[in-house]
Formats: C-alpha cells, structure tokens, sequence
C-alpha cells in the first residue's frame, strides 16, 4: 500500500550511489548541504520568526547573522572542516546557532546532553576529539581538567561565567560579513551523535549532511509542514527526535523552533505550547497522558496543535480516547527511528493513524526495509525477525569504531538489533529489542506486546516488562507499572486485565507498581538494567521476610 505522494518537499526519488557503493533512493529536488538549505531559507523566509526561546525571537535573518557571527569566529580559532565541536547545552538558540555556524564551515557537531558527568564527557570530548567546547556555566564542575582532555583548546561558557572559559559573547563578537564560504560534500559528516551506550562504550554515529536533509524532508512532507508551522521541542536537542526530528524538519519547511528551556513540568509545557501555538510535535507517550490528564488542561488553547508524532513506547487506548475529545483536530501518529536512521524509518501514515495503532507506520519513502531470521533469509510478511534498515538517513559509520561498523552494516543495511514484522500491506510493527527478547518454557514473548496490553488500563502512564532468570522455565516476566497519581490499581488488577487479554504464559508473574518515572539514560532509553536491579531487591526483601 502506498501512502508517499510523488510531489511534495525533495520531489520525486531517484537511484543514486553514496558513501562509497551504497545505492539508495533520494530526493532529486534537495540542497546540496544543510548550509544551503539555510541560506535559501533566509532567502525565502527573512523576516519570519525561526526560533522562539522564553522570552527570545528570532527571525530567520536575525539567527543567520548569529551564524555567520559564530562561523567566523570559529574560523578564527583555527577550526577547520572536519574538526569536531562539542556542545553541552540545553534546549536554547545557542544550540541551534551553533549547529548552523558547523553546518556552515564544514565542522562536525558533537551535541552532549546535560544529564552527563564528568566521567562521561571525558569520554566523549577525548573520543570524539573536540577541539572546541560551549558548555552551560552552571555546569562547570562537570567539565573535564585541560590536562585529562588535552586536544580540547577553546572552552565558551553561556548563560554565566565559568573559570578558564571566554563567555559566549564571544563567538558572536566577529563579523558577520567574515563569515567564508566552504567547499562541502553531502557525504560529508555534518554531527557525530553518540549512542546511549547501554552496553559498554558510547559509539559515534557519524550523521551527514545528506542523512539530515533526508530525514527533516521526511518528517516535513509526512506531516504536510508549511513555514506556518510551529515545532515543539521539548525533548533534549542532543538527542536526535530534538535535533533533527522536530528542530531540523521544522526549519526545512521554513518554520518556527519553539524550545522549551526547562525540564519536563506539564503545567510549563501547557502553557508554552498555548501561548506559541504550536502545531506540532513529537514526544514520548507519558507526556501526551500527562497533558490529557492535567487538571490545568481547559485552561489552555491548544487547538493549533495538529501533529503529535510519538516513539519508543505504545500509546495507551485512555490517552487517544481521552485527547480525541479534548483536541478533535490533534493526530496522533507513530514513527519509528533511531541515532543510526538519523532519526525516522517509518511514520504512521495521515489517513490510517486510528486504524493501526499498534504499528509505527510505514517506511518514508526512501527507506528500505527487510525483516530477517538468524541466518539472514527474510521471512514472511506478519512473521517477526530481526530489522534491517537502509537508505540515505542511515549513517555511513560510526566514529572510529572498524569492530561496530563491521558488524552492524551489512550490504548497505544497518543491522537494528530490534524484533519486528512488516504485514502485506507494508505497516511495520516493532515487539522488542532482539537482547531483550524473554524466553519462557521455550515460548518467545516481546515485551512491546505485553506493554501495549498494559497500557491500555486506565491509570497506567508508562510501563516496562523485564525478563529476569528462572531456575525451571529459563525466564520470567516481570511487569514495572508507573501509574497516574490517584489510580486504584492493585498488582491483581494488572494481572487479571492481562489474563483477559493475552496466552497465560505471556502474564507478568511479577508486578511492582509505582508513581516514580522509569529510569531513562541520556538519550531517553529506558535502563532495564536497574529495573532488574529493582525487580531482585524486591525478591530479596520477600525471602527475607
């Protein structure tokens, strides 16, 4: 079933070869880099507003001459195409400057999130090399010594002052007009992302300049944005949804970054996505129930929100039925993506987004998309296997790692490590990462479908199903259910809506109930290894009692 038009932003897709023998589809009407997508912006969209930070607004001509100011005074620090520059910002127009001005003389991001520490950002800024490093004054004791990062010579502190670093006035003191033109390639790597790390070292997925432009034209031509539209980033803008999901996709259509500042607090997210009338955005399930179910809620006007794209968790049945009274006109549409995909594989497409909920959609148009055994052979269509994923948002490698990339990109295809399906009619389905797969008595059980079931029941926010070992049947399951403050749900409650619901081996012979948030890493992944960490000290305190 085909849902991509032919016209609309990139135009019609033709075969093309890149990073050295890759063949993909790609959009024929595209920039040749993410600076001349800018610099057409500018063109085009001058005096419209392109970001909206707390009580600070830019037009697309005002942030262009942050840029050019940023690019030339980087420039005349010494950095040169290919050198990295590190970011360890929060969501504001420093970030998005930053990112442009790289974008502009041919250096490479280096977004960190904020929640790392001083252990971490040694890694990173050493492994990626950084030679220049904008960091959040209030966030000066976690910065690494000059001796333990030796290549990292420029340091600029903003929103406050910090020892052995320049204020960030800094970058913007030098001309604009100095701002040079550099000779780029779209193969060339534009941001080097780093992956959570949940299983050993953090690996840098090298995004370029043509896997970004790719994934911002899907999201903008998918959800039909226009320079009237106004994007909500309420997710990190070191994490790849922030940056290149909303951020980017929202500037490729010409419109407004709205950036929420602070941490996550509905109250502060009502009022900003009222007061800027957003139109879309995309965020983590939980949050669309919180909003649904905040009592501030009618205080707010929320009608210009047409797009709420989601990910990484299913959508519970009492948070669409709840928001599709309360906002008519509000979409709610699955995607799927990861770091590696430079952000989305598939989104749920306009006309089906009530009918397959339980899917992420389909693939964007260029994306190529096999579902394999353990031997490679693909399976048939509805029959789970592992994903493989290709196309010209798949990142060409990861930052000096030859061991990953050999093992993770095969034939062009990057290896997901997820479980999933894709049905006849091509809708995508994912049920768990392949590592977290339970197997019960010799019966497979994904997590992903469990926790769809859960969180139907009305009162659950987010849950997590976690294997743990079982001296007879192999494994067993265990359920970790956040629930909404005031819900009157008993573990027996859980059980029994799932015993209606689902094969008996698939119930959650464990249940732990409580209002604290999953622990999520840096990169909005939830860390299941304290969750079983969680599950055996409550086993402890049973059999001691």
């Amino acid at each position: 079933m085909k849902f991509w038009g032919d016209s609309g932003i990139g135009g019609a897709l033709r075969r093309e070869t890149h990073y050295g023998d890759r063949t993909m589809l790609c959009f024929a009407e595209r920039p040749p880099t993410l600076a001349a997508m800018f610099d057409d912006l500018v063109t085009k969209f001058g005096d419209r507003p392109a970001i909206v930070d707390e009580d600070v607004t830019l037009s697309y001509r005002d942030l262009d001459g942050r840029v050019r100011s940023i690019a030339a005074s980087l420039i005349g620090l010494g950095v040169a195409p290919g050198d990295r520059v590190a970011l360890f910002l929060g969501n504001c127009w420093e970030f998005v400057a930053c990112a442009l001005a790289c974008n502009r003389i041919g250096a490479r991001l280096v977004p960190i999130g904020t929640r790392q520490r001083k252990a971490e950002l040694d890694f990173l800024l050493t492994n990626s090399g950084a030679k220049v490093l904008v960091f959040e004054a209030d966030l000066a004791d976690q910065i690494p010594a000059q001796a333990d990062v030796p290549t990292l010579t420029h340091r600029f502190a903003a929103h406050g002052d910090a020892a052995g670093a320049r204020p960030f006035a800094d970058l913007l003191a030098a001309s604009p007009a100095d701002a040079p033109v550099v000779a780029m390639h779209e193969d060339d790597t534009a941001v080097i992302l780093y992956t959570s790390g949940t299983t050993g070292k953090p690996k840098g997925a090298e995004l370029t300049h043509l896997s970004i432009l790719h994934s911002a034209y899907a999201f903008a031509r998918a959800h039909e944005l226009t320079e009237h539209d106004r994007g909500l980033v309420a997710v990190p803008l070191s994490h790849v949804t922030g940056l290149v999901g909303v951020t980017y996709a929202t500037l490729a259509a010409g419109g407004c970054v709205v950036l929420m500042r602070q941490s996550y607090k509905t109250p502060d997210f009502l009022a900003l996505a009222s007061r800027e009338k957003i139109t879309w955005s995309i965020l983590v399930p939980a949050i669309y129930t919180l909003v649904a179910m905040a009592p501030e809620f009618d205080r707010h006007d929320l009608s210009a929100w047409r797009i709420g794209c989601f990910g990484g968790a299913p959508m519970p049945v009492p948070t669409i039925e709840m928001l599709s009274k309360r906002l008519p006109n509000l979409q709610l549409r699955n995607a799927y993506g990861a770091t590696e995909t430079t952000s989305p594989t598939t989104i749920m497409p306009q006309a089906h987004w009530r009918d397959h909920m339980d899917s992420v959609g389909q693939p964007i148009p260029y994306a190529q998309v096999r579902v394999v055994d353990a031997d490679g052979n693909e399976v048939a269509p509805g029959q789970p296997g592992e994903l493989l994923i290709a196309g010209p948002m798949v990142v060409p490698r990861y930052w000096q790692r030859e061991d990953a990339n050999a093992a993770e990109f095969i034939g062009g295809y990057w290896r997901s490590g997820d479980i999933g399906s894709i049905d006849a009619e091509g809708f995508v389905r994912v049920f768990d990462r392949k590592k977290d797969m339970i197997n019960r008595g010799g019966f497979k059980i994904f997590s992903a479908e469990v926790e769809n079931v859960i969180c139907g029941l009305d009162g659950v926010l987010e849950t997590a199903i976690v294997g743990t070992p079982d001296p007879v049947l192999g494994e067993r399951v265990n359920a970790i259910v956040v629930t909404s403050e005031g819900a009157q749900l008993s573990e027996g409650d859980v059980a029994a809506y799932c015993a209606a619901r689902m094969s008996d081996y698939k119930v959650p012979e464990s249940i732990i109930l409580r209002t604290e948030p999953l622990p999520r890493n840096a990169n909005g992944k939830i860390q299941k290894t304290m969750l079983r960490e969680t599950i055996a000290e409550r086993a402890a305190r049973h059999s001691a009692a």
